[in-house]
């Protein structure tokens, strides 16, 4: 058999406890001093005032934790002390247990006592003229309103005032919660920027300096070995200016600093001749069909971008492409920049260097970004890396 725990009354607030005790105290010595709201009404005993007292001072101790019941109870309890000597402090612990009820009732009965206890009020009022037919019947309406209409008009616009300031505070907490996930992104985006610049600047030179190393290693030859070394040399000094460079940028953030020069496609002839002399030791040539109309401007992103997807992938070419020709070729039309790589795929004499991908996820995200898109990969033994930009101004920065 299932025996159920019944439910535990609510433990009274403090606050309520000091209000119960102070309201039935001063009822008490109102009554001690024989203070009466109605002293022409005594057919009850004089000792009956003080049961609607006793019973609405129980009731504020619920006045948070059970609203509606105080207030049904506590209705009941004013009209009975109507019946007797009355106590006005009765009546005062009724209209607190009327603004109670609408501070800390459920929204719908929030809302319905004011204008229900308006009604009323109304109602008492003409009701009070038409049977007495004297201007002094108006002080009942007003009684009746200062009793009722007036605490829950009062907690009606109390509770109003809490809940904006709930929603406003609830609005400021998701302004700082979407900026802090702002912030978190554009912090991600940065060191994703970051990270692709690095790589396209460090990974050319890098790559040439491992495949050169690797041949004076592997030839034992005074010349290849000098030669290698010039290699070596020059792409060491490069990158480490490179290097420079980056950390120049990054440590002087948002200070006063000179411009600095972002590479553009007018330099791919000169990219071109850095990856000739590279990949000389690896039988490749390099070639460059730049299609792009005289004077055709673009904006710096969209040239930034395309660079470095040429720089890539002629860095891939010397890491792995088989001996042969890599084919560059640059166009500008229909509003559309386009970029191809193409190099020999296949085996090759001497050993790859080893890559980790990063480049590919680069290229892709630099495209994707400015709202193009990206393919690579072989076709008839030719690694084919294709790159369409939007070549407009509204073209986003990467």
């Amino acid at each position: 058999m299932d025996g159920g725990v019944p439910p535990k009354i609510p433990r009274p607030h403090r606050d309520d406890v000091l209000l119960a005790a102070v309201s039935v105290l001063a009822g008490l010595l109102l009554w001690v001093l024989g203070v009466h709201s109605t002293p022409s009404r005594h057919s009850l005993p004089d000792w009956a005032v003080l049961v609607p007292l006793l019973v609405l001072g129980a009731l504020e101790l619920l006045r948070r934790t059970m609203p509606r019941v105080t207030l049904s109870v506590g209705t009941l309890a004013v009209i009975a002390d109507q019946f007797t000597l009355g106590n006005i402090a009765s009546v005062i612990i009724f209209t607190d247990l009327m603004y109670a009820a609408v501070v800390y009732g459920k929204p719908s009965m929030a809302r319905r006592l004011p204008v229900s206890t308006g009604l009323i009020t109304v109602a008492v009022t003409i009701g009070s003229l038409v049977w007495l037919r004297t201007p002094q019947a108006l002080l009942i309406g007003v009684i009746t309103g200062i009793v009722s209409f007036a605490p829950a008009l009062t907690g009606a616009t109390l509770r109003n005032h809490r809940e904006a300031a709930e929603a406003a505070r609830l609005r400021a907490e998701q302004t700082a919660l979407l900026a802090e996930m702002d912030r978190s992104q554009a912090v991600v985006a940065e060191r994703a920027r970051m990270a692709r610049e690095l790589h396209d600047m460090v990974a050319n030179h890098l790559s040439a300096i491992a495949i050169h190393s690797t041949a004076a290693l592997s030839i034992d030859s005074p010349a290849t070995s000098r030669e290698a070394l010039g290699v070596i040399r020059e792409n060491s000094v490069q990158g480490l200016a490179e290097m420079r460079r980056l950390i120049g940028l990054l440590r002087d953030a948002g200070a006063e600093q000179e411009a600095v020069a972002v590479p553009s496609l007018d330099g791919l002839e000169a990219l071109l001749g850095q990856a000739r002399t590279n990949g000389s030791a690896s039988g490749l040539d390099f070639v460059l069909a730049d299609e792009r109309p005289t004077g055709a401007a673009l904006p710096a992103p969209v040239e930034l971008a395309a660079y470095r997807i040429v720089q890539e992938s002629l860095t891939n070419a010397l890491k792995h492409a088989a001996p042969g020709t890599v084919r560059v070729r640059v166009a500008h039309g229909a509003g559309l920049l386009t970029v191809a790589v193409d190099s020999p795929y296949g085996d090759r004499p001497d050993p790859r260097a080893p890559g980790s991908g990063a480049g590919l996820i680069g290229m892709r995200e630099r495209t994707e970004l400015l709202g193009g898109t990206f393919t690579a990969g072989a076709a008839d033994r030719v690694w084919q890396v294709r790159a369409v930009l939007p070549a407009e101004e509204r073209a986003v920065q990467s």
